[in-house]
């Protein structure tokens, strides 16, 4: 057999050239003729250039349109679905948000959208923080098929995971299913990403990740990475250890990822034993760590109070030029501090600013809350300025770090300051800023200010604290406020919470020393079973003698229902009951003291108009 026969023959590849034509063998004659003939042939012309066909060029005047809905009107008989997924495309990559939407509506309209076309406007929406919109879209889908087409699926999910709408998810992932959605892979892993921010996101990351199984799903590295990381901000660390060593065992390697993940888990507990023998496993492994990985474990040597470790691996990232930022600064710093080494944090602080190491002001709240803390309070309040000196930009954590050294100082014009500096900013107050201003105001004795906080804090929606309003509602009654310690005690009694029952006994205290006797009523109405006899006795006495006369039926139907029992005990009271006993006793009308109810009857009888209100208290 001949060698050349033996050769495969090679097929025609559009990767490699063509191969060469041989020359061919002919005799020596031959040859003029060749030459002869080859200088008649006419030189062929060089391809002309292939105009653009008419859809490309409509897709790309769209495109470059300032009004992509005209320009798309124009070309409507020309485009297909195709080219207008485009067109979409590139709004959502060029981030024109308003022309996105306009896009796609306009496809919708014309009956040119397909899967693809839903997938990518989700996504985009995702982009453009935009979920309601996805939401409002993906309900109008009337072809059932479309509602269930797994991309479309994953990329409304996954438009509602990125903006934190996890419950959310989860409830339309529900409707999904039971409408014939067949999840993929990929569907998990959207919703698993959801979990790590959810209080119960174990929970429901190992409901899911049971019914994937059930469906022969096989888990790959991107979803036993999200796991881990689920895991890891869960503090379920040994659960971490078995599926990163199952994810082994399954034959796929874990990246630095799976790694940085599980190394999150040990940070948690402080377990620095495990985390440098993980270390080790992933340097034998080929995988260089990363400066994630680092400040890590620097964070684990950290809350171990491994500190000379700690120390080492500073420099270590120092020397990498991983510790160009403050944040591995911040970790040690707030781990020696947290150690009762406040004066080596100081020290390292010093290093850090000597370095040139740009703050963006959490290394300075470290140091000040400690100062704070530690009853440092000029020195804090010192540092404060500094940053305040040096620094244009705040965010909330600092504000409130400032804001609460300049209280403790009692330095009131660089706390308005502060609040002045929190509205240029736009930064919205938390809870505490809130409760720092109100601590500030009492211990100033500003009630009238810490009620105007509390009052803006129940505005804003924010959570009363109910030991600290309290006092500042006793504060006010004693200050001379008692509708103001009125409008606090009905901020905290119809907050979400169930408040203390002696909350009532103290509201009901102030407005009766004050004479507000109809909030008074208000109070022992809805809240009588809670009050103490002297209190409701007290107040039944003022009640008689100066509340509203026509109230005064109401206010011993409440005391009644209170379980309050009559009091003989002077003589016109056992006088008056005598004489109205037959009457009451079917009805079971319970009064706090006959000298109450006789003062009641007084009162009807000096106003003749009445007559009828005293025959209503004698019939119960």
């Amino acid at each position: 057999m001949e060698a050349s026969s033996s050769l495969p023959m090679l097929a025609a590849s559009s990767f490699l050239p063509p191969p060469q034509l041989l020359a061919p063998t002919c005799p020596r004659r031959a040859i003029p003729f060749v030459r002869v003939t080859a200088q008649t042939l006419e030189v062929p012309e060089a391809p002309k250039a292939s105009r653009p066909s008419p859809r490309r060029s409509a897709v790309a005047e769209v495109k470059a349109s300032p009004d992509p809905v005209a320009a798309l009107n124009r070309f409507e008989d020309v485009l297909q679905t195709q080219d207008c997924n485009i067109i979409l495309h590139h709004c959502g990559d060029t981030r024109r948000w308003d022309d996105l939407s306009k896009v796609f509506e306009w496809m919708q309209e014309r009956e040119m959208t397909n899967a693809a076309s839903y997938s990518s406007y989700f996504k985009y929406l995702g982009l453009s923080r935009d979920p309601a919109r996805a939401l409002q879209v993906y309900g109008a889908i009337q072809d059932r098929p479309m509602r269930v087409q797994v991309s479309v699926c994953n990329s409304v999910l996954g438009c509602l995971v990125k903006n934190g709408r996890f419950d959310s998810s989860f409830k339309l992932y529900d409707e999904m299913i039971r409408e014939g959605l067949s999840p993929d892979p990929f569907t998990y892993s959207t919703l698993l990403s959801g979990c790590m921010k959810l209080k119960q996101g174990y929970a429901k990351a190992m409901g899911l990740i049971n019914e994937m199984k059930s469906r022969g799903l096989q888990m790959d590295s991107v979803i036993y990475g999200t796991l881990l990381a689920i895991f890891a901000s869960h503090n379920y660390c040994e659960e971490a250890e078995v599926y990163f060593q199952k994810m082994k065992d399954e034959g796929h390697s874990p990246n630095l990822f799976h790694y940085s993940s599980l190394l999150n888990a040990y940070s948690e507990n402080a377990d620095y034993g495990k985390a440098e023998m993980l270390m080790k496993d992933l340097r034998s492994s080929g995988l260089t760590p990363n400066k994630v990985m680092l400040t890590t474990l620097l964070k684990v040597y950290s809350k171990g109070g491994i500190f000379e470790k700690a120390k080492e691996l500073l420099t270590e990232l120092e020397a990498s030029g991983f510790a160009q930022d403050e944040m591995p600064y911040c970790i040690l710093i707030d781990g020696l501090v947290k150690g009762g080494k406040i004066e080596e944090a100081k020290v390292l602080f010093n290093e850090m600013k000597g370095k040139g190491v740009k703050s963006d002001g959490y290394a300075f709240s470290i140091m000040i809350s400690a100062l704070h803390r530690g009853g440092h309070h000029q020195e804090s309040k010192q540092l404060a300025k500094e940053f305040e000196t040096e620094n244009a930009s705040y965010d909330l954590v600092m504000l409130n770090t400032s804001l609460r050294t300049y209280c403790s100082t009692n330095d009131m014009e660089s706390v308005m300051r502060m609040l002045k500096k929190m509205d240029e900013l736009n930064i919205s107050p938390d809870n505490i800023t809130f409760n720092t201003l109100i601590r500030y105001f009492c211990n100033a004795k500003v009630y009238h200010l810490a009620y105007k906080t509390i009052e803006d804090m129940h505005t804003k929606g924010h959570q009363l604290n109910e030991e600290l309003c309290s006092y500042v509602m006793v504060q006010l009654g004693k200050a001379g406020f008692p509708s103001e310690a009125f409008s606090v005690y009905n901020m905290l009694r119809y907050s979400k919470r169930t408040v203390r029952k002696s909350l009532h006994e103290k509201a009901l205290g102030i407005l009766v020393s004050a004479e507000l006797l109809k909030d008074a009523y208000i109070v022992v109405k809805d809240n009588a079973e809670l009050i103490s006899p002297s209190s409701l006795e007290k107040f039944a006495r003022s009640f008689m003698v100066s509340g509203n006369i026509n109230l005064i039926n109401d206010v011993m139907k409440a005391l009644n229902r209170s379980g309050w029992r009559i009091s003989q005990t002077s003589s016109m009271a056992r006088a008056i009951l005598g004489f109205v006993r037959p009457v009451l006793a079917p009805h079971k009308t319970v009064i706090a003291s006959m000298d109450i109810f006789g003062r009641a009857i007084q009162r009807y009888i000096r106003k003749p108009d009445k007559k009828h209100l005293l025959l209503c208290l004698w019939t119960g």
